[in-house]
């Protein structure tokens, strides 16, 4: 007869206590060995504090999700020259992010005749080249209406873009 014990440890976190009981042993090959279930003592209100936290470290997150609503890659995966998608749609207030993809170097300047009135687009153009893969910026846009927008190297080849903000 061979005897196999093992222990069962829950994690801890600041408040809760850790509980480990042994498994019943295994009495031979044929016998059937069934097994108490583990409990954990935890006082309600060390589980109200985890909770909290996993409700923030949530909340972070849909606030970092809503503020970058949409990824814009510059050049396609094959190496195609174009934004993907060429066309968003994101509400006043969200960032677009655009990510250096292929077939760089990439970056956006915006249309002044085809942005909301009153925009200025020296702010929101980013003339700068990026160069390397995955290199990237976030634009954020706070008016509401239509920017189209190009790749100034690439114009000429169809790489252009608009962005609606609602």
């Amino acid at each position: 007869m061979a005897s196999i014990a093992a222990a069962v440890s829950v994690p801890t976190f600041t408040g809760l206590k850790a509980e480990t009981r042994a498994a019943p042993a295994k009495v031979s090959t044929n016998t059937v060995v069934r097994m108490a279930p583990v409990r954990a003592s935890v006082r309600s209100d060390a589980m109200e504090t985890v909770g909290k936290a996993l409700l923030a470290a949530s909340s972070s997150l849909l606030l970092v999700a809503s503020a970058n609503a949409v990824t814009v890659k510059m050049g396609a995966d094959d190496g195609g020259l174009g934004f993907y998608p060429s066309n968003v749609t994101v509400a006043a207030g969200e960032a677009v992010t655009f990510v250096n993809n292929k077939a760089f170097p990439h970056n956006v300047v915006f249309d002044e005749d085809a942005v909301p009135a009153g925009v200025k687009v020296e702010e929101l153009n980013h003339e700068d080249y990026l160069n390397a893969p995955n290199e990237q910026f976030d634009i954020v846009f706070k008016t509401a209406g239509t920017y189209e927008y190009y790749c100034e190297p690439h114009q000429g080849a169809g790489m252009k873009g608009s962005i609606t903000v609602s």
